[in-house]
């Protein structure tokens, strides 16, 4: 999202590009109250660094905002809130299908060097 010169509606769409993104903007519009990225992680099944990340890129192109921070044992906790408004981007949002999560580890059995993966 390093393009400065853009304005927001091409940060939304790259923010939009991603199928992991698209996948935390649903499950945040679908369950109407704030949440953490450890929440979302847990969720979603995939690691947290991995969904604070494509939280923090949603942040800034407005999909979703920073409600409030906490603290918890030593570490900065951040709540955030779905804020998607744009209304040609809720229904792309709405109308889009992802592809299965598991058709990445499809591949993997057999179609490698070396065999299935344990």
């Amino acid at each position: 999202m390093g393009a400065e010169g853009k304005g927001k509606r091409a940060d939304l769409f790259e923010g939009l590009a991603h199928p992991l993104r698209r996948r935390i903007l649903r499950l945040m519009k679908k369950e109407r109250r704030e949440t953490t990225p450890r929440e979302l992680s847990d969720r979603l099944e995939e690691s947290l660094s991995v969904v604070s990340y494509h939280v923090r890129v949603l942040e800034q192109c407005e999909a979703v905002r920073l409600t409030r921070t906490e603290r918890v044992r030593g570490a900065t906790q951040h709540f955030y809130r779905f804020s998607l408004k744009p209304d040609w981007a809720r229904r792309a949002l709405d109308k889009t299908k992802d592809p299965p999560k598991d058709k990445k580890e499809k591949g993997r059995e057999g179609g490698e060097k070396g065999g299935p993966r344990p």
